[in-house]
């Protein structure tokens, strides 16, 4: 590359819930896709041309063809995706979990769906098998595609059950696997064997895995063999990648599950590598695991990460330098950094997520021109069709804003700005109706079963004239608070207080995402009284150039 600069990158490079990354190089860009789990569309794709600048690709599984999760518990759905580039396609492995956390089995179907184009279209989805979760494909250079997953045993218990890794060709003219089945990884003492890629550099194969769990003593393992099948010994300094143990002196905690690729040139090896930052104070990680980045360095034939001050090592790094063209701006962006304005009148903003299904019928864009109508679904509680439009938190600082035009009659329709992690924990700023005080403005809060029935709390009634309300969320790391207008100038704080560390995976100890901001609608009379927003807006403070 001609008139190079060097840009130093800030860790993580994906701020807020971008779990699991799978990177690939292709055409002259680079591909990053995450776990969405629940949210709809599935899996979240982020594109670049330089490591630095990075912008979200219209998920690909945004139809029922290729993904319904209807009734599915939290923190199923899309876990650990893999995106590849092989035969002039884009291959797209992806796991639909139905149950992880009832009784001893996982019910994980594994599907495959490949595209021209990053944007697609994506072509129907082939099930490859269900015997473990966290699949992948690995397409060597004698033409042969290889399909690897991890295995799932029901009959042992802890971290046993992650029995190892297994593999079969696959045939793409018949869109089948083979019938040998070989498991080429056990996994190391660290345990819990997950996650699995597969590489070839120099005439060896090379194995990285995800170990330890999702806490804090994650873990990213390699192995390398002469065969693909293996056996596969392990690095002499493994784990390639991990924070367990230096608490005290990292930033980035959580390192593991993540992959790699050769950069644009071939000079150089990234890899991106899942993380988490815990509140000043807490280990609760109220962003989610994130996405950060890290250059490999190659010694015999062995991958090390390699260090800002260059040495070879295995923690995770708060920062990368990474070469780019002089005409580069020098400011690494993300989807959320500084001020972001939605507006509806193009459809739903790729950065809105809504729960499990489609959101069609749901809601319309052009009822009423300039602002999105979306018409009142089910509980907050329900697994089923949800009215509700959300975004990642991506920063721990951040203001939210919106206008809601919403006339309700009855006490079982209720609208407005939500901040959850999932169905059991959640703030909702409702407007609502009572037959007492009519229109009414509160805050409720859902967190998580006490004494067997979860916690619905109901805040403050405050009456409400008829017309527009805007509504604002402010977090600032440990705390929050919901303010409200109805002239849009002048704002008034209600209560409670939000408590952001609640919103994450540490405080509800069985889940995998991050918190999210956004507009819901409930009618459990009809479903379908509806509530108008005119904009969104989310702006963060936590990083706006570098």
């Amino acid at each position: 590359m001609e008139n190079q600069k060097t840009v130093r990158v800030t860790n993580p490079i994906l701020t807020g819930f971008h779990a699991d990354p799978s990177i690939c190089m292709a055409n002259g860009e680079y591909f990053i896709a995450n776990s969405t789990f629940e949210w709809y569309p599935g899996v979240e794709i982020s594109r670049s041309k330089d490591l630095v600048h990075w912008t979200s690709v219209p998920s690909p599984l945004s139809e029922k063809r290729l993904l319904d999760m209807n009734g599915e518990k939290f923190s199923c759905g899309i876990w650990a995706p893999c995106l590849s580039y092989s035969d002039g396609l884009f291959w797209l492995i992806y796991t639909n979990v139905r149950n992880w956390n009832a009784g001893p089995h996982k019910d994980c179907p594994n599907f495959l769906t490949t595209a021209p184009s990053i944007e697609g279209p994506w072509s129907d989805p082939v099930f490859l098998n269900a015997s473990g979760f966290d699949a992948s494909m690995f397409h060597d250079d004698d033409g042969k595609h290889w399909y690897i997953n991890m295995e799932w045993d029901f009959r042992e218990t802890g971290y046993r059950q992650f029995s190892g890794i297994v593999m079969r060709e696959y045939d793409p003219k018949t869109k089948t696997l083979g019938k040998e089945r070989y498991k080429i990884f056990k996994g190391t003492d660290i345990g819990g064997v997950e996650g699995p890629h597969l590489y070839k550099r120099n005439g060896w194969y090379y194995i990285a895995a995800a170990e330890g769990g999702t806490d804090y003593k994650h873990a990213l393992t390699v192995g390398r063999s002469k065969s693909v099948t293996g056996p596969y010994e392990v690095h002499p300094q493994n784990p390639l990648i991990s924070g367990w143990g230096h608490d005290d002196e990292i930033t980035i905690h959580k390192a593991g599950h993540g992959s790699w690729c050769s950069s644009i040139d071939g000079k150089r090896t990234y890899l991106v590598y899942l993380c988490g930052r815990p509140l000043p104070g807490k280990e609760d990680c109220v962003l989610g695991r994130e996405t950060a980045l890290a250059e490999i360095e190659w010694k015999d034939d062995w991958p090390y990460v390699k260090e800002p001050d260059g040495t070879l090592d295995n923690v995770p790094p708060d920062y990368v330098d990474v070469p780019v063209s002089a005409d580069n701006d020098g400011i690494q962006s993300a989807p959320g950094w500084g001020k972001n304005h939605y507006t509806f009148e193009k459809g739903i903003p790729v950065d809105f997520k809504t729960l499990r299904t489609p959101a069609d019928g749901r809601y319309s864009v052009t009822e009423r021109p300039g602002w999105l109508r979306m018409y009142g679904g089910q509980s907050p509680w329900s697994f089923y069709e949800q009215s509700i439009f959300c975004r990642r938190q991506t920063d721990f600082k951040f203001v939210a804003e919106t206008k809601i035009d919403f006339e309700p009659d009855y006490f079982q329709q209720y609208a407005g700005m939500v901040y959850r992690y999932d169905e059991e924990t959640q703030y909702l700023l409702t407007v609502g109706y009572s037959e007492t005080r009519g229109k009414i403005l509160q805050v409720n809060t859902i967190m998580p079963p006490q004494l067997g029935f979860e916690s619905w709390q109901q805040g403050m009634e405050i009456e409400l004239e008829k017309g527009p309300v805007w509504m604002r969320l402010e977090v600032d790391h440990n705390k929050g608070w919901f303010s409200w207008s109805q002239d849009g100038k002048n704002f008034r704080k209600i209560r409670p207080i939000c408590e952001p560390a609640k919103l994450s995976d540490e405080f509800c100890g069985m889940g995998f995402t991050g918190a999210f901001v956004g507009m819901f609608c409930v009618d459990t009379e009809f479903y379908k009284k509806p509530a108008d927003f005119e904009y969104f807006d989310y702006t963060g403070f936590d990083r706006e150039s570098k």
